[in-house]
């Protein structure tokens, strides 16, 4: 599968979709179920409710926001695929963070919950058609191509495991 092209998706897009670069985006979302999990259980526990500044998520709400998106994006990828052409909305992270029970969560069941959402989520990436990764659809005012929801969902991935490593640990 080849990279999506700059109008398959809303410039804001581009940072997530350059992690991936020419990496096979279906082998890069399925080798991280394993290492996502692996590396959020390798955290000691004392890490799980540390935030690096005030005002900045903890390591569980960082996780929990990455469960939250792949959610978002899996579900617009889903709808794009089938050709539904009904606008969705956006969604606000701050928002959602704040309303989630995460902190009172252990980052252990966070983690089995992203690594089975993403398995899950998996056996609908695999099998999207040549013709489905073209659709588009309108999400957040802007227009977005299946492909590139795939690139998104991986390289957000990729870019809060990096802030972690910066910035949490």
């Amino acid at each position: 599968m080849t990279k999506p092209q700059p109008e398959e998706y809303a410039p804001f897009y581009k940072r997530y979709i350059d992690l991936i670069g020419d990496l096979d985006v279906l082998e890069t979302l399925q080798s991280n179920q394993t290492k996502s999990y692996n590396f959020f259980g390798s955290l000691p526990p004392e890490k799980a409710d540390f935030a690096y500044a005030e005002g900045k998520w903890t390591i569980k709400e960082v996780l929990g926001h990455l469960i939250d998106n792949e959610r978002i994006m899996s579900y617009r990828l889903l709808r794009f695929s089938r050709a539904d052409h009904h606008p969705l909305a956006g969604f606000n992270e701050n928002f959602f963070s704040s309303r989630s029970n995460y902190k009172t969560r252990t980052l252990a069941s966070l983690a089995d919950e992203f690594c089975l959402l993403r398995k899950a989520n998996f056996y609908l990436y695999q099998n999207l058609s040549p013709e489905q990764l073209k659709r588009k659809g309108m999400a957040s005012n802007a227009m977005v191509s299946v492909k590139a929801l795939l690139y998104i969902i991986a390289g957000h991935e990729l870019h809060h495991l990096k802030i972690i490593r910066e910035r949490y640990l």
